[in-house]
């Protein structure tokens, strides 16, 4: 049976940066009660305007991960984006890149489950790898939650950010990898 093991990562996040600072101007709240209860100083926020949309945040990380594991798109086999804001619902934010990427021989699909999505995607790959069903998976997670936020409540707008994180899955005989999620 067949391991997956990591062989590349890669993330985007955004230029904007808002601060707590930023949140005050916003929100009734202060940065010593958002960091008391997060721990969290910033988050990045998209600008649709500077192509910062999912599916870029999504591609820029993927491509990232390719970098890395040092594999040409026409070997990916398929694509998983885990998000919950997709920047349109068809095509699926993992058809966006693999048309981006131009890996036309990768199956490319969504799924949607929110905090727990990366975790769910990363199963669905390592399972496929472990099945025998595929060689090499390109595993995302990217959200552009700033565009679905009450700005309003701050027990919420002050924890949400954007970005994208992405990894290659590789088969390997070698045990090891991915053992458990």
């Amino acid at each position: 049976m067949p391991f997956a093991h990591i062989a590349g990562t890669g993330s985007a996040v955004p230029e904007r940066i808002l601060d707590n600072a930023g949140l005050e101007l916003i929100v009734d709240t202060t940065d010593e009660w958002i960091t008391r209860r997060t721990g969290i100083k910033e988050r990045r926020i998209a600008r649709i305007d500077s192509n910062e949309s999912t599916a870029a945040l999504a591609t820029l990380a993927a491509r990232r991960a390719m970098d890395m594991a040092d594999i040409a798109p026409d070997a990916i086999d398929m694509i998983i984006t885990a998000t919950v804001t997709p920047d349109r619902i068809f095509p699926s934010a993992a058809c966006m890149v693999q048309r981006e990427l131009a890996a036309d021989n990768a199956a490319a699909f969504d799924v949607s489950a929110g905090c727990s999505g990366f975790v769910y995607a990363l199963e669905m790959a390592n399972n496929s790898i472990k099945a025998g069903m595929s060689k090499n998976m390109l595993v995302i997670g990217a959200e552009r939650l700033s565009s679905v936020v009450n700005w309003r409540d701050r027990g919420t707008c002050v924890l949400l950010g954007d970005g994208a994180g992405a990894v290659v899955l590789r088969a390997s005989a070698e045990p090891g990898g991915i053992l458990s999620t």
